[in-house]
């Protein structure tokens, strides 16, 4: 048989190495002598552990012609493709090498490609097993669907569905697993669900992707509803530490405190409660619920704090209306030696913002990078244009923004945009627009900004302008929706809802408490109308905003003293903000309401925002 030629990739050994090529010099004292020499080097690349080993390995295979034999070609294949010694062009340029791959070397490879930096060769590799009229076993086809997975390809992936049921691999849950991941990703939420209904035997992962993809496609209450259908006696599936991550994910978008409560008394129960993530993850869901105790007990109890932690108490505190604490939570983060990440000084520079602490927070977003060498992103520039931007400061924020480093996208342009709603700049508003305009960004929200500057201006006439353009563009804005949990189920409210089965009782209880907060002096705060009508029309049109309806649901259908909590997909108006506020205090009791940016917690007539939002 010929010698194989040495690769030119190997050209670096040194010639006391390629002397003594018939056993590697360095690995001469582990090899047994009661085994065989096919043994002893299988035994060698799996313990292999050093780049300069691997090479001695590698040239000894070829020297010996060991290289043609599929069993040691496959197993230095593992070796130079999935082990700690990676790499993926080495690899790759050794399988090139072999006269005719096996279908175990293919699937190294497409496995390989799947964590490399370059997943969409994966789908080539496969490919190119099928043209060579190997079959595909369930492990290529799980690795090539990964690789799909990470480039986000649909068409790749129904190619390789459509090769798992010619192949007969239908019945294979850990595969169709891996597929749903894909069209969950690809936003095809039906088509995972249908793969889920149609396997055999599901298990926890399997449910675990289910309810990943009903979060990532906005089918969040689905989510929740899961976590109860798995364990039913139909399934009988228990909940794993990722099962709770996931739920406690879906109980912050919803505001469903209750339910974040039964999902933390069952991580104690199940022994999962000193798992830092899961901990890390009920600061964030009880924060974000506007239950700052809670999150804070949970804070408190974690034995091992690490920056995510404190991140996530930090940003709880902030969102909250808590500036000052949150900043005396990072003094305290840096005393005990915890460095923080870009993570943190986002919380801290949106705490400076929600409250008002302009110069601590300019301070803050100079030693980010001088004292932390923290490099300021997008996120930490649109906090500091926010900052400015609520203190009015608006070109200085629009100077900062033409001076970053980075290119600033429609998030921090609409951000200057909410400043400007604020302090009524309808000129630099008609700017940021054309911005907008410029990175194709513009959203149907934007241009109610516009229309809530002119309408506080009375600029009816721009006013009028911008309603006809919205309407020869089809711009469609998104309706206000407030949600409010009672007994673990949500109620939603739309502007003059009509749907809810209590309807009649709620549009009643709503003028009895409109009659009481007037004779405590609240007027309507007609600003927010943004349509050209009399003061008292204007009124009328306020009355029945949905976070009004679900608050009035709150009064009726919990019993006095109740905490009432709200969430709004939309920045609540100046009027609905009064109208919570004085009815804190006529009604004595606290309502909580979660908008779009921040908590607003009303209190015996004030609110934690102090007017500042």
């Amino acid at each position: 048989m010929r010698r194989a030629a040495v690769p030119h990739y190997l050209s670096s050994l040194s010639s006391s190495q390629s002397h003594h090529l018939n056993v590697p010099v360095c690995f001469t004292t582990n090899i047994s002598h009661t085994q065989t020499p096919k043994q002893s080097l299988l035994d060698l690349i799996k313990s292999c552990t050093r780049r300069s080993h691997l090479l001695q390995i590698h040239a000894h295979i070829v020297r010996t012609s060991l290289v043609l034999e599929p069993t040691i070609c496959l197993q230095f294949l593992s070796l130079v493709a999935l082990s700690p010694l990676k790499s993926i062009s080495y690899s790759r340029r050794f399988f090139d090498q072999i006269a005719k791959p096996t279908s175990f070397q293919y699937n190294t490879m497409v496995r390989a490609y799947s964590i490399s930096d370059s997943p969409e060769e994966g789908f080539s590799m496969y490919r190119d097993l099928l043209r060579r009229g190997l079959r595909a076993d369930a492990l290529a086809s799980s690795f090539v669907i990964k690789s799909c997975i990470r480039v986000s390809s649909l068409l790749g992936g129904i190619q390789v569905h459509a090769r798992i049921l010619r192949d007969g691999h239908e019945s294979d849950s850990r595969l169709l697993t891996t597929l749903m991941d894909l069209y969950s990703i690809c936003g095809k939420c039906n088509e995972a669900c249908k793969l889920f209904d149609e396997m055999p035997k599901r298990d926890v992962v399997a449910w675990n992707v289910l309810i990943s993809c009903c979060l990532h496609n906005n089918r969040t209450r689905d989510a929740v509803s899961m976590f109860d259908i798995m364990q039913s006696e139909t399934h009988r599936c228990e909940p794993d530490e990722v099962t709770c991550l996931l739920m406690l994910q879906a109980c912050s978008n919803l505001n469903a405190l209750e339910f974040g409560k039964r999902v933390h008394k069952y991580i104690e129960e199940h022994g999962y409660d000193g798992a830092s993530n899961l901990c890390n993850s009920l600061i964030a869901m009880y924060s974000r619920c506007g239950c700052l105790d809670k999150a804070y007990e949970v804070f408190k109890g974690m034995k091992d704090k690490n920056v995510v932690s404190w991140s996530a108490m930090i940003s709880g505190l902030a969102v909250n209306g808590y500036g000052r604490e949150a900043i005396e939570a990072f003094g305290e983060m840096q005393k005990m030696g915890v460095l923080p990440d870009d993570q943190t000084f986002t919380g801290v520079l949106c705490a400076c913002s929600h409250c008002g602490l302009v110069d601590e927070g300019m301070v803050f977003f100079d030693r980010m990078s001088k004292e932390f060498g923290v490099v300021p992103n997008v996120h930490h520039y649109g906090c500091v244009v926010d900052l400015l931007g609520r203190a009015g400061r608006l070109d200085q924020a629009y100077q900062l923004i033409l001076s970053m480093d980075i290119k600033p996208d429609s998030t921090i342009w609409r951000t200057l945009l909410g400043g400007c709603r604020i302090h009524g700049h309808d000129a630099l508003a008609e700017s940021v627009i054309g911005h907008l305009i410029e990175l194709k960004a513009q959203e149907a929200g934007d241009y109610v900004l516009l229309l809530n500057i002119y309408s506080s201006a009375g600029n009816w006439e721009k006013l009028t302008e911008v309603r006809k353009f919205m309407k020869e563009k089809a711009i469609q804005t998104t309706p206000g929706c407030s949600t409010i949990e009672l007994k673990g189920v949500a109620h939603e409210f739309v502007v003059d809802d009509v749907s809810h089965p209590r309807k009649d009782e709620i549009y009643k209880m709503l003028d009895e408490i409109n009659s009481q907060l007037k004779i405590a002096g609240y007027v309507a705060d007609v600003s927010s109308e943004l349509h050209n009508l009399g003061t008292e029309e204007k009124g009328h049109a306020l009355s029945y905003h949905s976070e009004k309806l679900a608050i009035a649901f709150g009064v009726l259908a919990t019993p006095p003293g109740t905490p009432i909590r709200v969430a709004k997909n939309l920045r609540i108006c100046v009027d609905c903000h009064n109208f919570a506020m004085a009815l804190s205090g006529v009604y004595n009791r606290e309502v909580i309401i979660r908008d779009r940016t921040r908590f607003h917690h009303f209190r015996e007539g004030r609110c934690s925002c102090n007017g500042y939002w």
